[in-house]
């Protein structure tokens, strides 16, 4: 979620809490021939079966299998993907492989971690799903995150919205571990995001409440 130089923040001063999203909010657009991160997908290399598996696409959009190695599957078809798996395996001195990708499982509900945390990445979405949830899916925070420096970026509706949070008064028990949902993105650290924040930040120290906002351009 790019910030123009423009974006400023209005801050809503009634709530403490990142509204949840419209049911519509909730769903991604639509791409059922493409594959994307954490989507699973069947590959099947013709009189190979030792190279025929099931593999998951990791959160950067790369699968990894024998002889082929790391290849960037984001975005692309299932036959545009098996072509490029035959086009590494042929460099590979794999003779004449013919190779065939079904995607078995796509994942469509997920949240983006992005900033000081040890995996950044696309993250499946549950149900019960939280900040502190998503920040270890992520494998932590990184050694020398910010802990008070921690966005939620939502849309509601037409509108953007962002919820400036402490991770230590969370784990403290001074406000409730919020909830998180498809779509949102999560910036930990220094951030376009954050930086919009510094004019209200001094008025309060995320100690006993966060801050929630409206994003306005």
């Amino acid at each position: 979620m790019p910030l123009e130089s423009s974006a400023r923040l209005k801050v809503v001063n009634d709530t403490s809490a990142l509204p949840a999203p419209d049911r519509n909010d909730l769903t991604a657009a639509d791409r059922p021939s493409l594959i994307g991160p954490l989507d699973t997908i069947l590959v099947d290399v013709f009189n190979v079966p030792d190279l025929s598996r099931e593999i998951q696409v990791d959160a950067s959009g790369r699968i990894s299998m024998p002889l082929a190695g790391t290849i960037d599957a984001r975005g692309k078809t299932s036959e545009e993907l098996a072509r490029a798996i035959e086009a590494t395996l042929r460099a590979r001195y794999v003779r004449n492989p013919e190779v065939t990708v079904n995607i078995k499982s796509s994942v469509s509900q997920v949240v983006t971690i992005d900033g000081q945390v040890v995996e950044p990445g696309l993250y499946p979405v549950t149900n019960q799903m939280t900040l502190m949830r998503a920040i270890a899916s992520a494998k932590g925070l990184s050694e020398f995150a910010r802990q008070d420096d921690v966005v939620i970026l939502r849309t509601v509706g037409t509108q953007k919205m962002a919820g400036l949070y402490n991770v230590a008064a969370i784990r403290r028990g001074a406000y409730d571990d919020p909830p998180v949902y498809a779509n949102d993105v999560i910036v930990v650290g220094d951030s376009p995001q954050r930086r919009l924040f510094k004019d209200f930040v001094s008025l309060s120290a995320l100690l006993a409440a966060p801050l929630i906002a409206i994003i306005q351009r």
